[in-house]
């Protein structure tokens, strides 16, 4: 199995090592040797996998961990640490980190926990979302009312996509941006709400009534996969 993985580790001899093991493995791998850059890595082209060490330089691996799931990024997020502490493990958990992994650890073992975080990541692409009398195909980039596909720009998809993904919670401009359009892409609020005006008139009954998109006054918006 192989993907894409970013490794952020500042240990030079041990990146080297990881680096090689996944170049082997098929991986296209890219690296970082501190937090400030792992973290503009994992922003800028998101990963299928992050291997994430904690103790880093400039930016911690906690940091990071928080940053990335705040943006929206859905990379499976492996942490690497030489704390064995319980309470680093959960912090490390509940900041969005799917699993963990103690230093020093054996070759295979780690192989074995990247290639399940990536299968994992596959079926979550592979899912549908579905909500009124609409399917929306994550995995096919499609939209479905009633069986009868509905055409979207991409950027409407990637929209729809993270808001359907992220249902009953309020997001902001910024996340969706992230999502949607890349953190160095300048874009105004008003593009984003523009794109969210031509979703509402293709998926909604109403457009002046939305019950799928709702405005969050000063924060964004939030979806509702079920009518009310």
């Amino acid at each position: 199995m192989s993907g894409t993985i970013l490794i952020v580790e500042d240990e030079p001899v041990l990146l080297r090592v990881l680096k090689d093991t996944f170049v082997n493995q098929g991986w296209d791998v890219a690296i970082a040797s501190d937090g400030e850059k792992g973290l503009e890595l994992a922003l800028a082209k998101p990963a299928d996998v992050i291997l994430l060490d904690i103790m880093l330089p400039r930016v911690n691996g906690y940091e990071i961990c928080r940053v990335v799931r705040e943006r929206g990024v859905q990379s499976a997020i492996l942490m690497l640490t030489a704390k064995r502490q319980e309470e680093d493990v959960v912090l490390g958990l509940n900041l969005g980190a799917d699993d963990y992994l103690s230093k020093p650890f054996r070759r295979g073992e780690l192989i074995a926990r990247v290639n399940a975080l990536m299968r994992r990541a596959r079926g979550n692409r592979a899912a549908v979302a579905q909500f009124g009398k609409y399917e929306l195909n994550l995995a096919g980039h499609k939209l479905f009312h009633d069986g009868k596909e509905v055409e979207l720009t991409a950027k409407e998809f990637r929209v729809l996509a993270f808001l359907a993904t992220h249902p009953g919670c309020a997001v902001s401009r910024e996340e969706i941006l992230n999502a949607a359009w890349g953190n160095s892409v300048m874009v105004t609020p008003r593009s984003i709400d523009r794109c969210v005006a031509t979703l509402r008139a293709k998926i909604e009954p109403d457009p002046h009534h939305p019950v799928h998109i709702h405005t969050v006054r000063d924060i964004g918006y939030r979806f509702e996969g079920e009518e009310q």
